[in-house]
């Protein structure tokens, strides 16, 4: 059974806003929104940093106050989608999904009390 989170939505973006910084490679920024559709759920937007203008859309709800799902909605280089099936933007969607859930952890103080 999951267990509701006792946190409002607008909270939760602020938090991540916060922390998510922290776990991202230097020169990557990131911008948290709510997810209108899920009120236990997250937009993220993650610029990559380097030359190649590569930006990640991902989708993060919480299933029970310590557990995230993460989908990566859409990638896009200098504006454009590209596909997502290259070597380098697995790897890329891989380390950010990595770093979303080591987020989601460091908040679960504030999720699960």
């Amino acid at each position: 059974m999951n267990k509701e989170m006792n946190i409002d939505q607008h909270t939760l973006v602020d938090a991540w806003q916060k922390q998510l910084p922290e776990y991202l490679n230097p020169g990557d920024s990131a911008q948290v929104q709510a997810d209108a559709a899920n009120p236990q759920g997250l937009r993220i937007h993650i610029n990559a940093a380097g030359h190649q203008f590569y930006s990640f859309d991902f989708q993060c709800a919480y299933m029970d106050p310590r557990e995230v799902r993460v989908e990566l909605v859409d990638v896009e280089r200098d504006g454009q989608t590209i596909a997502e099936d290259s070597v380098q933007i697995q790897e890329l969607t891989g380390d950010y999904v990595r770093h979303i859930h080591e987020c989601a952890q460091a908040l679960s103080s504030m999720t699960n009390p």
